[in-house]
């Protein structure tokens, strides 16, 4: 079932965390491609299980947030994404208005355990487990076991907390596949220690924040201003750094990545072997879900098999090495790219800035549907179907095109990277959204 807002799933158990000398967390997974019941992704302990659950909670934190929504639009959507594999335990999450995304990465030496498979799963976390995991002290153990069926920890003896099921919203697909392309886009620009960090989130100032604040580092110490000076960080929607505060105490140091653009600014707190990254929107009005960044990736075709190799290829979870693919695949690197940023833009790859590679995301639903959730190219590839796009003249370096629409004939004018177009939509958003649906029907119809 598919509504524009939510996907219904249904989990064939309850999410649990089960109290006792060593807590055992049991997260319930929903999977609309596995034909069988999947093993389990991960089996063991958790080395920083009082740190990995005030990660989890300020996750938590991130789901229940809106910055635009109403109240009772932002109380539908409260379920993490977690994926296991390479040796790593990923939980992801976006804010209500899908403007904040947030991943906390277990990674090797954060845990002591083995993964018996690899694997992605949609979980749910309602308030007892928010509780539970707030009860976790810095003497405790925690076992972890992540499934496509349960998740067990445990606070006291025989006391088990249980969760309901969630509908998945569909806001966050589509919010997967453009937060990976711009987090691949992005650099790291500065490193904080203790000292800076608490520093800098003193500069923040209360209330929501209309106007933009930009970063600086003035001498050593680093400043948030109102003020533009060169080489400053645009940070729009900064009251949204505030869903960090909870960890700045645990924190070893924070680093700042940047993309080129600005469109996207992410804030990663390291903590020995576990690690939360902040991703904020270039405005707190705006969602990752609404930026069209995918859309250009959606115009190559790439071939059926060639995902299908990719597929094999990854072993589900595993980092994504596109030299290697093309080796063993005797594909060109330009297509390689190609499939790439097709797969990324269709959700099935995240991106590990400190690695500076991607990891491979068995989504738990059907890879159709991601073509779907995009109204600008489905109305481009309308226009190609009803032959509305007539190739005016085509030189090596610039194409011009006219595209009927609806009362009215837009010209697209296309050199090199750059793309212009006569409609409404590009002259309001001047490309800052993606394309529109007239210049998506010109590049696929000359590619």
């Amino acid at each position: 079932m598919i509504s524009e807002t939510t996907i219904s799933y249904s989990y064939p158990t309850p999410s649990a965390l089960i109290a006792g000398s060593e807590p055992r967390l049991l997260l319930a997974g929903y999977s609309e491609i596995a034909k069988h019941p999947a093993p389990a992704f991960f089996q063991g302990h958790l080395t920083q299980p009082y740190t990995t659950a005030r990660c989890l909670i300020a996750l938590s934190n991130v789901v229940r947030a809106s910055f635009t929504l109403a109240p009772a639009q932002a109380g539908m959507m409260k379920d993490p994404i977690v994926t296991a594999g390479a040796e790593k335990l990923r939980f992801e999450g976006f804010s209500q208005c899908a403007g904040v995304y947030a991943r906390v990465d277990v990674l090797p030496g954060g845990h002591s355990g083995t993964f018996p498979a690899n694997g992605t799963v949609n979980v749910d976390f309602n308030q007892p487990m928010i509780n539970a995991l707030h009860a976790i002290s810095s003497n405790d153990t925690m076992q972890l076991t992540v499934n496509a069926g349960e998740i067990n920890l445990q606070s006291q003896p025989e006391e088990s907390i249980t969760e309901k099921k969630v509908p998945l919203p569909v806001k966050w697909i589509k919010g997967l596949t453009t937060v990976q392309l711009f987090l691949a886009a992005s650099e790291r620009v500065h490193t904080f220690n203790k000292i800076q960090l608490r520093q800098l989130f003193q500069g923040i100032p209360a209330g929501a924040v209309k106007a933009d604040y930009y970063l600086t580092v003035r001498g050593n110490k680093p400043v948030f201003s109102p003020v533009k000076a060169p080489k400053a960080i645009c940070v729009g929607g900064i009251h949204r750094l505030r869903l960090l505060e909870p960890l700045l105490p645990l924190a070893d140091e924070l680093q700042v990545f940047v993309h080129p653009d600005m469109q996207s600014t992410t804030w990663q707190l390291y903590f020995g072997h576990v690690r939360f990254s902040l991703s904020l929107s270039r405005e707190a009005w705006r969602g990752f879900s609404g930026e069209g960044a995918a859309l250009d990736a959606l115009i190559a075709d790439v071939p059926d098999q060639l995902i299908d190799a990719m597929d094999k290829y990854s072993h589900v979870n595993q980092e994504f090495n596109p030299t290697l693919l093309a080796v063993e695949e005797q594909a060109g690197f330009e297509q390689i790219d190609q499939l790439t940023a097709r797969l990324a833009a269709m959700g099935l790859l995240g991106f590990d800035l400190d690695d500076n590679l991607y990891f491979y995301r068995r989504l738990p639903f059907k890879l159709n549907r991601i073509m779907s959730l995009n109204p600008r190219m489905k109305d481009a590839e309308q226009l190609l179907a009803e032959d509305k796009v007539a190739i005016i003249s085509r030189q090596p370096d610039k194409v011009e095109a006219r595209v009927a629409g609806s009362g009215v004939t837009h010209t697209v004018v296309i050199a090199g990277e750059d793309a212009r177009c006569t409609c409404t939509w590009f002259a309001k958003h001047q490309g800052d959204r993606g394309p529109c649906k007239h210049i998506l029907a010109v590049r696929k119809k000359i590619n």
